[in-house]
């Protein structure tokens, strides 16, 4: 059988070139308000998978 790409995971993840796989920070969507703007400006950030959750990360991205 065909193997085929998490529709989520392509929403969410960018590969680089690098091998590194990008994703968005959570929790800056809504209730911010009781938040730092410290603690929004981090979220806003680029974050990257951890080496931990590569294994998952590859099996949905499929690469």
């Amino acid at each position: 059988m065909k193997q085929r790409t998490h529709s989520g995971a392509k929403k969410r993840l960018r590969l680089l070139p690098g091998g590194k796989v990008k994703h968005k920070n959570t929790r800056l969507r809504h209730l911010n308000s009781h938040m730092s703007s410290k603690v929004k400006r981090h979220l806003g950030q680029t974050a990257y998978v951890h080496d931990a959750n590569m294994y998952q990360t590859r099996r949905v991205l499929v690469f």
